[in-house]
């Protein structure tokens, strides 16, 4: 016997399915690349705020690496554990 009761409950149950799963794959991701002035870019989950004056970094969307040419003058560098940043194709940690 069809019921109307067990009908709204099955479709109450959908909706909020759906509407969890439209939720999970429209949350925003922290990840970045960042970039100094010397070309050296890296992938980051955080911002890079070091206090050294004259030291500047850009941030990029994460995919931004995808669409662009690296070569002798950008590098893209390897993740690296641990807080800091790279300079001249070295780690400075912080």
């Amino acid at each position: 016997m069809f019921s109307a009761k067990k009908a709204l409950s099955t479709i109450a149950v959908a909706m909020l399915m759906g509407t969890g799963a439209l939720i999970a794959t429209t949350v925003s991701s922290s990840a970045r690349i960042v970039c100094n002035a010397e070309g050296d870019c890296w992938h980051t989950d955080t911002s890079v705020s070091i206090g050294v004056p004259g030291l500047r970094f850009t941030y990029h969307p994460d995919d931004w690496y995808f669409h662009q040419t690296w070569g002798s003058d950008r590098h893209f560098r390897e993740y690296h554990t641990g807080r800091g940043y790279w300079r001249g194709g070295v780690w400075i940690g912080l």
